[in-house]
């Protein structure tokens, strides 16, 4: 009994040597509050969204790449544009168009995880956009929507919104939250809510 409680602060010891490591290299992804799911291309080295206009997904009810000729920063990142009017919509309030959780993957955020999230793959709920890194990650939060949202809300601004993404990701890896689930585990509660579901 003594050689397993040993050997979990012994593995505890070596995450958290891991985790300070990281934090002492890792200076990406962050703005005043962020951090931020950002990409690189062309002229544009803090992109959000990979491209997408995130007007679009809430005025057209799909994702349309925005042009690197239309674009416009918000808190240190850069948005594109399909026109010229979604852009002056953006600025009007951004707050309401810019995506949740810094465009990181909603349901990694549900275990204080900010990884992933592609800008196809996404949600409006109750007006905000939120982003997911694929269909799995999207259908796993949606079996659960109020809990998930409560969940991310509660991960995102106590321990990530202001932070540095690369940090917490490798914390939370480490140091799992109580209700963690694995992708196997997530995809048998998802087969029961479906079986649960069928007439």
């Amino acid at each position: 009994m003594k050689m397993k409680t040993l050997g979990g602060l012994i593995w505890t010891l070596i995450g958290v040597t891991l985790v300070v490591i990281l934090a002492s290299c890792a200076t990406t992804g962050t703005g005043e509050f962020g951090p931020y799911n950002i990409s690189s291309d062309g002229n544009d080295s803090r992109l959000m969204l990979n491209g997408f206009d995130p007007v679009a997904y809430h005025a057209a009810g799909k994702h349309l790449r925005g042009r690197p000729d239309i674009k416009a920063e918000h808190d240190g990142v850069t948005y594109r544009f399909e026109n010229e009017a979604n852009k002056l919509i953006f600025l009007q309030t951004p707050a309401r168009y810019a995506p949740q959780f810094g465009g990181f993957c909603a349901n990694g955020i549900v275990y204080g995880i900010p990884w992933g999230g592609d800008g196809d793959t996404w949600q409006i709920i109750d007006g905000k956009l939120f982003i997911f890194g694929g269909q799995a990650s999207k259908k796993y939060f949606l079996m659960d929507e109020k809990a998930n949202l409560a969940l991310a809300n509660n991960y995102w601004s106590g321990e990530i919104k202001g932070g540095n993404a690369v940090i917490q990701r490798y914390k939370r890896l480490v140091l799992r939250v109580p209700h963690y689930k694995t992708g196997a585990e997530l995809e048998q509660a998802w087969q029961r809510s479906k079986a649960a579901a069928a007439p």
